[in-house]
């Protein structure tokens, strides 16, 4: 199956008509060492290794600049500054940025990923409920990414006063690599963070996974307004790239799976086993849809969190390229 998965992506890559591009286009493309981020690590892999993926559907011409974040803020942060015209990212960073612009510099053109999120609590912490996290510490990956909104929404709703700079628990921006260690030492309570850190947490420390996102939005495409207004026909070559890109890991999961396993090697310098990557795996669902829905149940966990006070217009904040 992993032959016939090479086989397909090759025809795939070699029948592709080649986009008529402006010679020297560069785009800047943003993503995070998360197997939440699958189409960006397989992308970023074949672009590493010579068959670029986003390279081929887009023109000869054409060259992708990878940069690598650890959480949302930071790539929407490089989006606003024009550091980057698209990014893999996390619902709630996306809103923020999109808010704090009042609309005009933020568009989400596809989905990517649902699931791969959770709460993982100590083994022996007997904490069930957010009212047992009162005084507690928990480890979230930045502050203000989907991860963190995520966790202070859920304490608030379980009745415990929850700021951005303390409140009846502690929640502490901490790096993934950093959240296993901590919580191998019991310096943590818990973690809220994505995979494949979640499996880590459960494999290397006996962490048991309390609260499960299972279905809801993780990561979409976010293009700046810029980058769609200046070169609207590659945002739409690449929004369909990408499409095409989900569809291939679909339907040969085994073979992504592998280069996935050899992407997160070469951006964090430590072999991942491919174990890991199989129990990782299933806590995701890839799929390109977006759900306006969904977002004022984002809106609703931000307002909550306290990154957003009046709810945005978001009329305007998903862009359709099909």
């Amino acid at each position: 199956m992993q032959l016939l998965g090479l086989i397909v992506l090759s025809l795939w890559i070699v029948t592709t008509i080649p986009s008529h591009a402006s010679a020297g286009e560069t785009i800047r493309v943003g993503h995070f060492p998360n197997i939440t981020h699958v189409q960006g690590l397989v992308a970023q892999h074949l672009s590493r290794t010579g068959h670029g993926w986003f390279e081929e559907r887009l023109g000869k011409d054409v060259k992708i600049d990878w940069y690598i974040y650890n959480a949302g803020p930071s790539a929407m942060e490089a989006i606003l500054a024009d550091s980057i015209d698209l990014t893999y990212v996390g619902p709630s960073p996306t809103l923020n940025a999109y808010a704090k612009s009042n609309g005009d510099q933020i568009r989400i053109i596809a989905g990517a990923a649902g699931g791969g999120a959770a709460l993982v609590v100590q083994p022996d912490s007997g904490l069930t409920q957010p009212a047992d996290f009162r005084g507690k510490t928990i480890a979230t990956p930045q502050l203000g990414n989907t991860q963190d909104v995520a966790c202070r929404a859920w304490l608030a709703n379980g009745g415990l006063k929850i700021t951005q700079t303390g409140g009846d628990a502690f929640l502490v921006p901490t790096p993934n690599p950093d959240q296993l260690s901590l919580f191998q030492r019991k310096k943590l309570d818990a973690v809220w963070t994505v995979e494949p850190w979640v499996s880590r947490l459960e494999r290397e420390a006996v962490g048991k996974v309390l609260v499960e996102k299972s279905r809801e939005s993780i990561t979409v495409l976010v293009s700046s307004v810029k980058f769609l207004k200046t070169k609207r026909e590659l945002a739409k070559k690449f929004a369909q790239a990408h499409r095409e890109l989900t569809e291939w890991i679909l339907a040969y999961p085994e073979e992504a799976k592998r280069i996935v396993q050899q992407e997160l090697a070469a951006e964090t310098r430590a072999e991942v086993p491919t174990d890991l990557i199989a129990q990782a795996w299933k806590r995701i669902v890839l799929t390109t849809e977006v759900s306006p829905e969904e977002y004022q149940h984002f809106v609703s966990n931000a307002q909550k969190a306290g990154f957003m006070r009046k709810a945005p217009d978001l009329s305007r904040l998903i862009e359709r390229l099909n």
